[in-house]
């Protein structure tokens, strides 16, 4: 089995030829849904830059570029003079990145201690020991400076980036709505007269800046710890690598680093140890636990000539393999590959969010100065201090990071378990596009069947006594055939440890049969048709069994000798255990099943009918199988196409949605949206139940986002102050939102307890 994902894109034109690369660079310093918009608009605004795809809640970007007209320090340079950093280095270990996300979880800690520390005895001032302090007022303007020019400068510095590029987004609001607290309370602290003189008592309102910045660092620590959460599912696969191995050469077995593994090494695995490499068994046999990466939890067998994978576990024996894919050809490697590209990707409800998240913060800096100046014509006398409690509050209530988060995280999330269940789904949008799924069309031969053809049933001619040399002449010469049938016949007799022995006159002819010289014997090995057209006979005998066994869709070879039937072959495409509950548990499901094949009718009617499968079609071509996935589209249908081969590919890109067996051709997977690593049918059941889950809590996350914002922002605007006399506190507005953002990211969370 081999993973083929191509990350270089050749685009030819007549004119020109461009090399496009695709690269994932972490971003740091995002807060918001419109921080991650205006990164993609700056980045896609730059020439030589096709597609700009920015991640909020995995902090990265998946940008498309031409190295040839602008490289990754240039884009580096564009996104951090809006005020973030976007890290291009490639020498950045996986591990380093972590701790850099370590290191600034912990000043966030730090900042966010402090900031607490600092505030809350500006607001046991202010609420509670105001008239009994002398300059209490000085006193909370003393402690108010730190945590607004350190602990929480970040806020400001982004805010002014912003400013000076014409833009906004969630620092602005919080910015604006604490410093004008700050400079208002400020003013009326150093100069109290000036409000007296005109009949108005000098507010101050430090507890609000302080206690603001406050709650939001602290909801912003929560949500960071949150979001590392989420992406647990690459980290997983990260921590499957192996570090060392140990390699024989020059005849001499000594331990090296994985780096250093080339292709063609011989690796020694060892009972209990990972397999570090993707190779072949060339000695020993043993069970491998491959649970990990395909998430089947019973033990597979490998002997000599068997394909392992990288990162799985070596249970019983000690096997000795060749490596055949290093470094990042691997298929873990590839996996992570895919799995962080499409985490990174967008969902098409994303786009709507994204063009409601660039206007949202001009809007409600608007709603603000609207506020303010409404509430000062309202109420001259008391308008002024509730003008601008009233406008503060807009800003930091309406912050719009729950909407940011609502999707991404919930993606996050869902592809990072499909990945853990041995499901790779290759973006968002096919993850979406899976749950509104009606119709599944299933290939027939590797896809619901194993597509290895094995003997049924084997019947002798009974006037043949010795059966060994008729056995050991089928071996050796079905041992020189390439045709599927042949290997059939060869494992099944080779289990009585027949050993083969020497031909003459070996002849094939394609589609038909073998013929060959045994000593004095002469062998025709066939179709029914071959046989008789080389002047075989049949008893009456096999020319029942003959009926009997076509009744049953069974393929049938006969063995000829000196022109006299000696043996008959049953041969079959067994069912795959899991083809009949995956069918039964879809259609309980309310999707409709169908099953293409290129065999005989007879053969395709027979599957279909033990899989439970009532709409089916055989003798399709590929040309066939599209035109078949064309007419269901055509009549409205969600289709989904189900294959492994060559021949599917072109069926596969034409669906909805194309779903690839692991254990088939790089090609499918290439024409694919959804690989199943190990060509179960019963993952399908699970990927469709999961986009199911998914996007329902997709629409969770963004009702609440949206309802909490229609909600709060008329309250913080101070709509039931009329009727109630009730002002909603800057402080439980930041408080608020904060902690609204948590509430998305923990519903994401709720993801990995679904069960598949």
């Amino acid at each position: 089995m081999s993973f083929l994902f191509r990350i270089d894109l050749n685009l030819h034109s007549d004119s020109d030829e461009m090399s496009i690369v695709k690269e994932i660079y972490p971003v740091e310093g995002m807060s918001c849904a419109s921080c991650a918009l205006s990164i993609q608009t700056m980045l896609e605004a730059q020439k030589g830059v096709n597609t700009a795809v920015v991640n909020l809640a995995m902090e990265q970007v998946v940008v498309e570029y031409d190295p040839e007209v602008i490289n990754p320090p240039e884009m580096s340079k564009v996104v951090d003079g809006i005020g973030f950093k976007l890290i291009t280095d490639k020498t950045l270990l996986q591990q380093d990145r972590e701790d850099a996300q370590s290191e600034r979880l912990r000043k966030l800690k730090f900042n966010t201690i402090m900031a607490g520390i600092f505030s809350i005895p500006v607001l046991l001032i202010s609420m509670v020991f105001h008239d009994s302090i002398p300059h209490a007022n000085l006193i909370m303007l003393l402690l108010t400076l730190p945590v607004l020019g350190w602990f929480g400068k970040e806020f400001f510095f982004i805010a002014w980036k912003r400013a000076l590029h014409f833009s906004s987004n969630m620092d602005t609001l919080v910015a604006l709505g604490t410093g004008t607290a700050f400079i208002y309370s400020t003013f009326n602290t150093l100069f109290p007269g000036f409000l007296l003189r005109h009949n108005f008592i000098p507010h101050v309102y430090f507890e609000a800046s302080v206690v603001i910045i406050f709650f939001i660092l602290l909801g912003r620590y929560f949500e960071e710890r949150a979001k590392q959460r989420t992406s647990g599912a690459i980290k997983k696969l990260m921590g499957l690598s192996v570090k060392t191995a140990r390699v024989i050469r020059n005849g001499v077995e000594k331990e090296m680093l994985i780096s250093k593994i080339r292709v063609g090494d011989i690796l020694v695995i060892r009972p209990g140890e990972k397999i570090p490499t993707d190779g072949k068994v060339i000695e020993g046999s043993s069970f491998i636990d491959e649970s990990m990466l395909t998430g089947e939890s019973v033990p597979v067998e490998k002997k000599n000539g068997d394909a392992v994978i990288g990162a799985t576990i070596n249970q019983t024996g000690s096997l000795k393999i060749t490596a055949e894919k290093v470094g990042s050809e691997t298929i873990l490697a590839h996996i992570i590959k895919l799995v962080q590209e499409a985490q990174g990707s967008r969902a098409p409800v994303q786009r709507q969010v994204d063009r409601i998240a660039s206007v949202f913060v001009p809007v409600v800096i608007g709603i603000a100065i609207i506020t303010f100046i409404a509430w000062s014509f309202a109420s001259p006398n008391a308008g002024s201090p509730i003008a601008l409690i009233c406008a503060i509050t807009v800003l930091v209530i309406a912050c719009p990071c729950a909407l940011g988060l609502a999707t991404p995280t919930a993606l996050i999330v869902g592809l990072g378990k499909a990945a853990e269940h041995g499901i790779l789904i290759r973006d968002a949008e096919s993850l979406e596009t899976a749950c509104n799924l009606d119709t599944i069309v299933l290939d027939k031969t590797g896809t619901i069947t194993e597509g290895k053809p094995v003997v049924a049933e084997t019947l002798w001619d009974e006037n043949m006594p010795d059966r060994t040399a008729d056995a050991r002449a089928i071996i050796t010469i079905e041992s020189r055939s390439e045709h599927p049938f042949a290997a059939a016949l060869v494992n099944h007799l080779k289990k009585e440890d027949y050993k083969p022995i020497e031909i003459t006159g070996f002849e094939s002819s394609t589609g038909k049969g073998v013929s060959a010289t045994v000593g004095n014997d002469l062998y025709h090995i066939g179709s029914r048709s071959y046989i008789l057209e080389t002047g075989g006979k049949l008893s009456d005998g096999f020319t029942e069994q003959d009926a009997r066994l076509r009744k049953e869709a069974q393929s049938l070879v006969y063995v000829a000798k000196n022109r006299e039937v000696v043996a008959l072959f049953a041969v079959t495409d067994r069912l795959k255990p899991s083809s009949a509950d995956a069918v039964s548990t879809l259609k309980s499901m309310g999707v409709e099943v169908h099953m293409l094949s290129g065999d005989t009718v007879a053969i395709t009617s027979h599957m279909a009918f033990k899989a439970g499968i009532e709409h089916f079609k055989g003798e399709m071509t590929p040309e066939g199988k599209s035109d078949y996935i064309r007419g269901l589209k055509e009549k409205g249908k969600h289709v989904a196409m189900v294959g492994d081969g060559i021949n599917d590919s072109p069926a596969l890109a034409l669906a909805d949605i194309g779903i690839a067996m692991g254990t088939g051709t790089d090609i499918a997977m290439e024409s694919s949206q959804i690989t199943l690593i190990r060509g179960d049918l019963g993952k399908i059941v699970s990927a469709i139940k999961l986009s199911k889950e998914t996007v329902k809590t997709i629409r969770q996350n963004l009702f609440w986002a949206f309802f909490y914002n229609i909600i709060s922002i008329p309250i913080a605007a101070g709509i039931l102050y009329p009727f109630t006399g009730f002002l909603l506190s800057p402080m439980i507005a930041g408080a608020g939102m904060a902690f609204s953002s948590v509430s998305v990211v923990t519903n994401s969370l709720r993801l990995k307890r679904v069960k598949l």
